[in-house]
């Protein structure tokens, strides 16, 4: 019997089908980590026509992707180095994106508030916002549940920051997931 791999936390391509990706469009992932789990399937998604912004506060993080990119001729992404918690402190212009992804972030602020801000000033009105989180369960692997986010607190503070709940999912054993459009 195959013992299931313990490595893959969840499935990125169905995570990434729920919100409809389309050629040309503009996206960011916002603290898109060092390995650009989603960095690189989302800029195949938006095509040669499209713009993934990978954005962290991770010099070296960004070198790696910008790197990555370089190699397999993926011009479509521009790194962006951004402190998430700073209000119009990311180099993306308002109301631009069609999409915001916050994969995973969240826990590791205290200023979660200001995230979810500044992610919602780079978003079009009926732009998507993404965010995938840590369950508030105990488990093996992830943050300590002080960290963790409540998936109902989120869905509370949405309305004050002009977003609007359209679905939530569950996107693992240990993660779920919420889609907000903009208003």
């Amino acid at each position: 019997m195959n013992k299931p791999n313990k490595t893959v936390l969840f499935d990125i391509n169905r995570i990434l089908n729920k919100i409809t990706i389309g050629e040309g469009q503009k996206i960011a992932e916002l603290g898109c980590g060092n390995f650009g789990y989603f960095v690189f399937p989302v800029a195949h998604l938006v095509g040669s026509k499209g713009k993934l912004y990978a954005v962290d506060i991770l010099k070296a993080t960004l070198e790696d992707i910008k790197k990555r990119a370089m190699l397999e001729n993926i011009q479509q992404i521009e790194t962006i180095w951004s402190n998430l918690e700073i209000f119009k402190g990311t180099k993306i212009e308002s109301t631009s994106l069609d999409h915001a992804l916050l994969i995973n972030i969240l826990h590791q602020s205290n200023k979660k508030v200001e995230i979810l801000r500044e992610s919602v000033r780079m978003l079009k009105t009926g732009g998507r916002l993404l965010i995938v989180e840590w369950k508030n369960i105990a488990s093996p692997i992830g943050p300590d549940s002080s960290k963790r986010v409540n998936k109902n607190n989120l869905k509370e503070a949405a309305p004050k920051l002009g977003l609007i709940l359209e679905s939530e999912f569950e996107v693992g054993p240990y993660h779920y997931g919420l889609i907000f459009h903009k208003s």
